[in-house]
């Protein structure tokens, strides 16, 4: 038996927030292996012409046994795993100024996916290793959920043996001090906090 792949991806700054914390955790946890697993990292552009698209081109070209995007909430206290993605568009302009309004992401989908990680396990672990964690019921109507609901319509329709979801991180430091009003995390925290994820996708109880 090879090593089996977790393709992680995390997201390029955008609106307000001049770092995206999800880049730098993406980037340092490339190439590093948990369990059976080896992590390929790849960062996703917050463009919503561009961004599942993106994230179909990689799987392709990766062909991972486990998709797991990371997003930046910030705002957010806790590290939350995602439960559900929805079939909707919605919210600020991302990058490149668009800004769809109640637009499905597609046609010819369900209306919801549910996360197929193991969500309230990433939770207990986290919470067992002292780090604050809670399943969030909702990834919003952004690129975040966006990206997350591509991945799993990806998996139903092509790739069934796949599981993908999406974890939510709060802001580092770093995008605090620059942000201002927004609670935070060190970088230390958030780099352990979604190596025990991974860890617990990789362990697969």
């Amino acid at each position: 038996m090879g090593m089996k792949t977790i393709l992680l991806t995390g997201f390029e700054p955008f609106l307000d927030f001049p770092v995206n914390p999800t880049m730098r955790v993406a980037e340092e946890l490339d190439g590093t292996v948990v369990g059976d697993y080896e992590i390929t990292s790849r960062i996703l552009p917050v463009d919503f012409n561009r961004a599942e698209a993106r994230l179909m081109g990689l799987i392709r070209e990766v062909e991972p046994d486990v998709t797991v995007s990371l997003g930046l909430a910030g705002g957010r206290s806790k590290m939350t795993p995602e439960r559900i993605a929805i079939n909707v568009q919605d919210g600020a302009p991302d990058n490149e100024g668009n800004q769809p309004v109640d637009k499905p992401i597609n046609e010819d989908a369900p209306d919801a996916y549910f996360s197929t990680l193991p969500v309230r396990e990433m939770v207990n672990a986290l919470v067992d290793a002292g780090l604050p964690a809670e399943i969030s019921n909702t990834a919003g109507t952004y690129l975040c959920n966006n990206v997350m609901f591509g991945g799993l319509h990806y998996a139903a329709t092509e790739r069934p043996g796949m599981r993908a979801g999406f974890i939510h991180i709060p802001a580092s430091h770093e995008l605090a001090i620059q942000h201002g009003r927004i609670p935070s995390w060190s970088h230390e925290d958030l780099l352990r906090g979604v190596r025990i994820c991974l860890e617990t996708i990789a362990d697969g109880r």
